[in-house]
């Protein structure tokens, strides 16, 4: 069966599982590809070039900007980050899906790049933005909380920067809410299949 090439955009709050559904539909999806972002940070830990991040250098990085090859970049804390064009383009046209995991700013770059491409562009085509809400900010809180990892003052940045990106969250073609991981991940399936033509 022949599907459309789907490239989705998902952003969410810290905590709202954002990372444990792009896992589950990767699982789930053999067709559907995560986008590696760009970094000009060092590798920490286990971290692997290529499946990771694209570890690059800073030159090599200010060389790809001039050269347009970012649909989105942004200097975070002295480190670029960015998302290249090329594999996405590349995935498509092999009749994949690219499905991206980036903030609410990042996401706002993705958007105005592909409006100002051709309707025909491959990339204007299969686009698509998903928003994850989280139940209520009471729940987020209890999520964070619940992790145990970070410490009061990071939780409470956390949850003030989810109030700010829960604010934009009209500008996203799709909102989906995790009040229940199951109920939530059937949700984007069901939108994933019709967006795609799998029904």
């Amino acid at each position: 069966m022949k599907t459309k090439p789907l490239f989705l955009v998902l952003s969410a709050p810290s905590g709202c599982g954002k990372s444990t559904l792009i896992d589950m539909i990767l699982q789930e999806y053999c067709d559907i590809v995560y986008s590696i972002s760009c970094t000009t940070r060092a590798p920490r830990g286990e971290e692997e070039d290529g499946l990771d991040y694209h570890f690059k250098t800073k030159e090599r990085f200010e060389e790809l900007i001039k050269e347009g090859a970012f649909i989105e970049y942004a200097k975070v804390h002295d480190n670029y980050y960015g998302t290249l064009k090329g594999p996405i383009e590349d995935v498509l046209a092999e009749g994949n899906s690219m499905i991206l995991d980036i903030d609410v700013q990042g996401a706002a770059k993705v958007r105005d790049y592909v409006r100002k491409l051709p309707n025909t562009d491959p990339l204007k085509i299969g686009y698509v933005d998903i928003f994850i809400n989280p139940p209520s900010m009471e729940e987020l809180r209890a999520r964070l909380e619940g992790r145990g990892t970070d410490s009061a003052e990071v939780i409470e940045r956390r949850l003030a920067n989810a109030e700010g990106e829960m604010a934009r969250a009209s500008e996203y073609m799709y909102q989906v809410t995790n009040d229940d991981l199951g109920m939530c991940y059937k949700r984007l399936c069901d939108l994933i299949d019709a967006l795609s033509g799998r029904m």
